[in-house]
C-alpha cells in the first residue's frame, strides 16, 4: 500500500513539473513572438522616417519649405519601442535562464526533464 502512495506522489509531482515547464515555455514562445512583433514595428517607423526624410530633400529642392512635426513622433515612438525591446529581452533572458537552471538540476538529480523549443 505504501509503495502506490510513494508512486502516486511520484506521478503527481512529475505532472506538477511537466505543467511548470509548459508554462514556462509558453511564456518564453510569447515573449519571443511579442519580440519579434516589436522589432518589425521598429523597423516600420524607421521605413516611415525615411519615407519622410526623401519626401522633404523632393521638397526642399522645389524650394518648398515643411515644418515636419511627423518625425519627431516617430523618433519617440521608436525611441518606446525599443526600451520594450530591451525589457522583454531581458525578461527572456531570465526566463531561459530559470528553465536551464531548472534543467540542470533535474539532471544532477536524474530525474526526466520536458525540453521544449524556444522562440
Amino acid at each position: 500500500m505504501r509503495n502506490t502512495a510513494d508512486h502516486a506522489s511520484v506521478q503527481s509531482d512529475n505532472r506538477q513539473s511537466d505543467n511548470r515547464n509548459d508554462c514556462c515555455s509558453s511564456i518564453i514562445s510569447n515573449l519571443g513572438a511579442l519580440v519579434e512583433q516589436v522589432r518589425a514595428n521598429m523597423k516600420l517607423i524607421e521605413l516611415a522616417i525615411a519615407g519622410e526624410a526623401s519626401l522633404g530633400n523632393q521638397e526642399a529642392a522645389a524650394s518648398i519649405v515643411v515644418l515636419d512635426d511627423v518625425t519627431p513622433r516617430y523618433v519617440r515612438a521608436n525611441a518606446a519601442l525599443n526600451a520594450c525591446n530591451a525589457g522583454l529581452g531581458a525578461a527572456l533572458d531570465l526566463l531561459r535562464d530559470i528553465r536551464t537552471a531548472k534543467q540542470e538540476a533535474a539532471g544532477a538529480e536524474d530525474q526526466p526533464v520536458c525540453l521544449t523549443r524556444c522562440a
